[in-house]
């Protein structure tokens, strides 16, 4: 008998999130539970979604990977063209969700978006494989095109272009690096009860940690 959507759940027994076991620094926390994925051998586990929002406040939603992240934010790449970079030009906040089933996890990130420096931007670029390099001059980001022969004709195109060249990074092409005002850490528990700690930003720079109702 095929099985209904409303009967599909599981309950969450892994682990359990205290205020005493939270590390006073959210980014800290982040490294612990990025570093546990990383060692659970879990597939992307830096797959994050990212929200971003229009002017008048159409949202949209999408998954990109995450790159890069220190005390300053959480970065990602790019083409600045694409809707996204178009939206956070607009209106520069976003919203971030990293889910880890297997770990029964989520972190979820909300704050204002910056352009990161053009070399940082310059030194991820050349470090990426060259194929992929070549697919950000190919790629008109989230624009309309007629079918798959247009890439593979750019994609030639480019392939000549730079043929036993470097691979310059296109002025398009960049990173966005998300500096959050609020972390919080979900951790599923039975019952539904999950565990949730929150980090919020004060006004001078500390973070303060209160936990929410499931």
């Amino acid at each position: 008998m095929e099985k209904k959507i409303a009967d599909l759940r599981k309950d969450y027994t892994l682990h359990g999130l205290s205020e005493t076991d939270a590390l006073p620094n959210p980014f800290t926390q982040f490294k612990i539970w990025f570093d546990q994925a990383l060692s659970a051998q879990l597939s992307e586990p830096n797959a994050m979604s990212i929200a971003t929002a229009s002017l008048d406040g159409k949202p949209s939603v999408r998954m990109v990977l995450l790159k890069d992240y220190d005390e300053r934010g959480f970065a990602f790449f790019t083409n600045y063209n694409s809707q996204k970079g178009q939206q956070l030009r607009e209106n520069p906040w976003g919203a971030v969700a990293f889910w880890w089933a297997e770990l029964e996890r989520q972190v979820r990130i909300e704050g204002q978006v910056e352009q990161v420096s053009p070399e940082e931007s310059d030194s991820y670029f050349q470090n990426r494989p060259r194929a992929s390099q070549l697919g950000a001059w190919t790629s008109a980001q989230s624009e309309v095109i007629n079918n798959r022969e247009v890439l593979e004709q750019r994609l030639a195109k480019f392939q000549q272009e730079y043929e036993n060249k470097e691979v310059p990074r296109p002025p398009h092409w960049g990173g966005f690096r998300v500096i959050p005002t609020i972390i919080e850490f979900w951790q599923g528990r039975p019952n539904r009860l999950h565990d949730r700690l929150i980090y919020k930003k004060q006004d001078n720079g500390s973070w303060i940690i209160q936990r929410l109702s499931p």
